[in-house]
């Protein structure tokens, strides 16, 4: 099985292409593809800085996206949202109290991620304020996801040796289980709403 894999160039297909793909896949979501692009640094498929650099660029520049969307069109398209409401009233309060930190956080708050800069947007927030605190949090989301995954890579090193026969099943391993995860917290979300109503 390992042999099978083995054939399958990724060696190739991640120094071709991964670096278009962790743009790609910041500019959405992204911690999964940064976590996988982190390993590929360790394995020198890629380069450790150029990975935080280019998911750094794509978090920052999507999230600017979302704030504009937010000023210009959050009067009218955040009131359609309405499964949405809680994580909207929840990013909303914490503008108020605290909306520099709320800025800087949001990113790594579950379910906020596209959510979040829209709302921030529609409170009218400084654009520059936003455009400086935005651009920090995402330089250290950046580091510490494709840190984790630098980090991934030599314990898996340490455990399996060469990582090369087993890296699609790691990339599937890491898939799965930021899936897992993320299906616990909806599941945990879903019970705490219901035992509120």
């Amino acid at each position: 099985m390992s042999a099978y894999f083995e054939h399958l160039d990724l060696n190739h297909l991640l120094a071709t292409y991964g670096y278009w793909a962790i743009f790609i896949g910041c500019l959405l979501e992204g911690e999964t593809i940064l976590i996988l692009g982190g390993v590929a640094a360790h394995q020198q498929v890629l380069k450790l800085l150029p990975v935080i650099g280019y998911a750094s660029l794509a978090g920052m520049l999507g999230d600017q996206l979302l704030f504009w969307a937010g000023r210009y069109f959050g009067d009218r398209l955040l009131p359609r949202l309405h499964k949405k409401q809680a994580a909207i009233d929840k990013v909303t309060a914490l503008i108020h109290r605290h909306p520099t930190a709320s800025i800087f956080s949001v990113r790594f708050l579950y379910g906020m991620r596209l959510l979040g800069p829209m709302v921030i947007g529609a409170s009218k927030i400084a654009p520059l304020k936003f455009a400086c605190i935005n651009a920090v949090g995402a330089l250290v989301w950046a580091t510490l996801f494709a840190g984790a995954g630098y980090w991934a890579g030599e314990f898996l090193q340490r455990a399996l040796g060469d990582l090369k026969p087993y890296r699609l099943p790691i990339a599937l391993g890491v898939v799965g289980v930021v899936v897992a995860v993320a299906l616990i917290r909806r599941y945990r979300s879903k019970g705490r709403h219901s035992s509120q109503g």
